[in-house]
């Protein structure tokens, strides 16, 4: 298809880049998509509309004043007392069933009219009558706290004209809040109504991001909660965490029901954890099972998981019906050949034992060194040619086997030889001509 010469056009006033004939803006978590909006002549259908109020509350009303309602119209609409304001939600032959699928509406009678479009003056008292629902929240709580009451008061929703409020509360008991709607009437000077919601409904009130990333299901389109209990986990085969399987609401999660017919359905395709296998190995027990991907893996051990082996579903009710004929496959393979012997595994099989050794360093030949590495010392010879003497040999005393001139041995005092037993020091040549000259003395006295 070539995009170059086609015209494409961005809707605006709607939120996420949808229509506004279907999804309404995100914020209002009751909207329904109205599939039947481009049908022609279908306004024309039915003088019911849909009007939403604050987060979660909306109602059905007749336009007896034909008056031409789109969605995302704010309209004033009958109450008891006064009127409210509202947004127009959905229209046409799409509010009928929409009636028949909340059974909110008991008998025709109960069905409101619409008055009028919204005008200046009825959206300065609705904005008037909305800033007042925090503050008068705080001071309700504080009310229902001085009186003693188990109860937490979690929203409160001003009427369009400000003459009646509803208090939504949440308590785990039965609550006797008689006085607290006189002192409330007394301190706020409204009609009051309370009404108990539970911890979902104050969720989707309240509003929040859940942990898939995401805004929450009951804030942004779910309508009716439905129960959801541990069962729904099992049989996905999820781990029975209390802090994995509860949401923002304390509560477990409405996500939880909604995968749970498609995995009651592929368990059904499933053997039995009752039934064994019978091999020529042995008996197999059903360890564990991956539901979507059909994998079944069996053990020999029933309670611990010993020589698993993990095989389709298709494979699995194979054996069981062989079983059922008295036949046993060799193994659960799918060719039906045994299973490979395994071999003891050699960890030291082609390894070097000397890799453990440290490497031994190696000296660099210098030209004040010997060959074998032995620090050498240059030292008159007696005839004047230079010789070389190792540090070893430096060590010990040279003329430690010459003896004195009164035959006695040269003593050793643990000093270098070219150190004299006085403590003074003389040359290596000087000395060396001194032994010399005693040596010829003594040949001339012969």
């Amino acid at each position: 298809m070539d995009y170059k010469d086609m015209k494409f056009k961005v809707w605006h006033g709607c939120d996420r880049g949808l229509c506004h004939k279907g999804c309404g803006r995100q914020d209002r978590q009751l909207n329904t998509f109205d599939w039947l909006a481009d049908i022609p002549g279908n306004n024309q259908t039915t003088d019911l509309v849909e009007v939403q109020f604050k987060n979660t509350r909306k109602g059905y009303y007749h336009n007896v004043n034909n008056l031409d309602l789109k969605k995302g119209d704010i309209v004033a609409v009958e109450a008891n007392p006064g009127h409210d304001i509202g947004v127009v939600t959905l229209t046409g032959r799409l509010v009928k069933l929409q009636i028949k699928k909340t059974s909110c509406v008991k008998s025709p009678d109960d069905i409101k009219r619409v008055y009028r479009l919204a005008k200046e003056v009825d959206m300065q008292k609705y904005h008037e009558a909305k800033a007042r629902e925090h503050k008068t929240m705080i001071e309700s709580r504080q009310i229902a706290k001085g009186l003693g009451l188990k109860m937490k008061i979690g929203d409160v929703e001003y009427q369009g004209d400000g003459n009646k409020a509803i208090f939504y509360y949440i308590a785990d008991e039965r609550v006797d809040f008689r006085q607290l709607i006189k002192d409330l009437a007394a301190a706020f000077h409204v009609r009051i109504e309370m009404k108990q919601i539970g911890a979902r409904q104050e969720a989707g009130r309240i509003g929040g991001t859940g942990p898939c990333g995401r805004e929450l299901c009951c804030a942004t389109w779910m309508k009716n909660f439905s129960s959801v209990s541990t069962t729904a986990a099992r049989i996905q085969d999820l781990s029975l965490n209390p802090t994995k399987l509860a949401g923002m609401c304390a509560k477990l999660k409405c996500c939880l029901n909604y995968e749970v017919d498609d995995y009651m359905e592929a368990a059904r395709k499933l053997p039995s954890k009752e039934v064994l296998l019978e091999t020529m190995d042995g008996e197999y027990h059903l360890f564990k099972t991956d539901i979507l991907s059909g994998q079944c893996t069996y053990s020999t051990d029933k309670n611990l998981g010993a020589n698993l082996e993990t095989i389709s579903a298709e494979r699995a009710r194979e054996i069981i019906e062989m079983n059922r004929r008295g036949e046993k496959p060799l193994s659960l393979l799918e060719d039906g050949k045994a299973r490979p012997v395994k071999k003891p595994v050699d960890l030291l099989a082609g390894a070097d034992l000397s890799r453990f050794d440290k490497a031994k360093k190696r000296r660099k030949n210098n030209p004040q060194r010997g060959g074998n590495g032995q620090q050498t010392n240059r030292r008159n010879s007696r005839d004047g040619q230079n010789t070389y003497q190792t540090q070893n040999d430096r060590r010990r005393p040279q003329n430690d086997n010459r003896r004195m001139p009164n035959g006695n041995r040269r003593p050793y005092s643990g000093r270098h030889p070219e150190q004299q037993q006085n403590g003074s020091t003389m040359a290596a040549s000087d000395r060396k001509n001194e032994n010399r000259q005693t040596r010829q003395t003594e040949r001339t006295q012969e």
